[in-house]
């Protein structure tokens, strides 16, 4: 696949090679090239997956400040401070797990200094396998899936004419007839908003779990789950669906990134079997050393379970009324969506129907930063570890994705700059 236009220029000293950027932070370094700057009134970041990060009604109150011990200036254990690893099997439990006999513990969980820490740890870990992957998912999948090389990465294309919707059939025919032993996927998915729920997601986890093959869980966005039922508060995990915490093969992804709407606190988690755990804890060792004790230990009430309900009520009122801002505004300007956001803040639209040149992702991006709004182009979802599909346009040349992250009113006006933008084209 080509990725066009992105040029790295490659270290001047000897022994380092070009790296690119991931397909975001290309997007925010074009951005800042035009002089955008975080916070800045006059722009509108509809790219970055960043949550707006200020109080919401009903929400809990935002912790602007965290107490530092004299312990707290240590080095914080590899696998994280034992009471934050409670608090959050904790956590789980009280959500998920009521009247189970399989409970998690402190064992079940690794603290890492952000999410991407979090999956490169696991990757870290892995054997020699097939990990399966889908297309279109996380854009930082492409350069975790290509720098470890033990395991051979193979995609799964999904189908906007079919709602990115992945029948039982299809999963048990990829995981037998590619001999896969993992499958990494977003839950709710990152860019399409596609969310996997109810007994559709216990049909994965019994898939999972009778044909061994494991699921690594991105449930970033889990509190972001429109299309969930009454019964399950808006909260969607696989937690949910497994038997034994120690022998059923998940693993899952979480942490303040989103679904607490701390991002720069950097303090995410991995829950799994304990002997997942071990090899993940293994890998951090010598990764990165382990995450900030003094942000691990003020997290600790964060995950008080009256108050994550508190928060993902108050998220549910503020950004269910963006996503309609949203939706409705880019159908306006003529993007079609393959299905609507079921869950994450984010909407990935078709932009063919648009005139020349804002039909094509990579051109409609320029287009946008030149009204001072930033989006990002369908073709960085199109993950290709190692660039083994090269010199093909990608499948989501014309798609792009639109976060209603920001503040309400920092959405309304992006969408209302690319309506008159896509007007004047016209």
């Amino acid at each position: 696949m080509e990725r066009r236009r992105i040029a790295v220029t490659p270290p001047n000293v000897p022994g380092f090679r070009a790296v690119p950027f991931t397909g975001v932070i290309y997007v925010m370094a074009e951005a800042s090239r035009r002089g955008y700057a975080y916070g800045h009134p006059d722009w509108c970041n509809l790219g970055q997956g960043m949550p707006e990060t200020g109080p919401l009604p009903g929400s809990p109150e935002r912790i602007l400040s965290a107490p530092i011990s004299p312990a707290d200036q240590e080095y914080a254990p590899v696998a994280g401070i034992p009471e934050l690893r409670t608090a959050v099997a904790d956590l789980y439990n009280h959500l998920y797990r009521k009247g189970k006999a399989s409970q998690y513990t402190a064992e079940n969980v690794c603290i890492c200094g952000g999410g991407r820490l979090g999956l490169t740890r696991t990757v870290a870990a892995l054997g020699e396998i097939n990990l399966g992957h889908f297309l279109p998912d996380y854009t930082a999948y492409e350069e975790l899936l290509t720098i470890f090389r033990p395991f051979t990465a193979i995609p799964i294309l999904l189908e906007g004419t079919d709602g990115y919707r992945f029948d039982m059939g299809r999963l048990e025919r990829e995981i037998l007839g590619r001999g896969l032993s993992a499958l990494l996927l977003s839950n709710p998915s990152n860019p399409t908003g596609r969310t996997i729920r109810g007994l559709e997601l216990a049909s994965w986890v019994e898939a999972a779990r009778r044909l061994e093959c494991t699921l690594l869980m991105d449930e970033f966005y889990s509190h972001y789950a429109w299309s969930a039922t009454a019964d399950e508060d808006g909260l969607v995990s696989a937690a949910r669906y497994v038997d034994d915490v120690d022998e059923d093969p998940v693993v899952i992804f979480d942490g303040l990134t989103k679904n607490w709407r701390y991002p720069g606190w950097r303090t995410t988690w991995v829950v799994g079997p304990k002997s997942v755990i071990e090899a993940v804890t293994s890998s951090g060792s010598f990764l990165d050393g382990g995450g900030s004790r003094p942000l691990q230990r003020a997290a600790i009430d964060l995950l008080n379970p009256a108050a994550v309900r508190a928060e993902t009520a108050a998220i549910r009122g503020a950004f269910l009324r963006k996503r309609r801002i949203m939706v409705d505004g880019l159908r306006d300007a003529g993007m079609r969506l393959d299905v609507e956001p079921e869950g994450t803040f984010y909407v990935w639209a078709d932009l063919s129907g648009l005139p020349e040149p804002l039909s094509d992702g990579m051109d409609f991006l320029q287009a946008a930063l030149d009204e001072k709004v930033i989006c990002v182009p369908g073709e960085f979802f199109d993950i290709n570890p190692g660039k083994r599909r090269s010199g093909r346009p990608s499948r989501f040349r014309s798609y792009a994705r639109f976060s209603f992250g920001p503040e309400e009113d920092a959405v309304a006006e992006g969408v209302r700059r690319i309506g008159e933008m896509v007007k004047r084209a016209r």
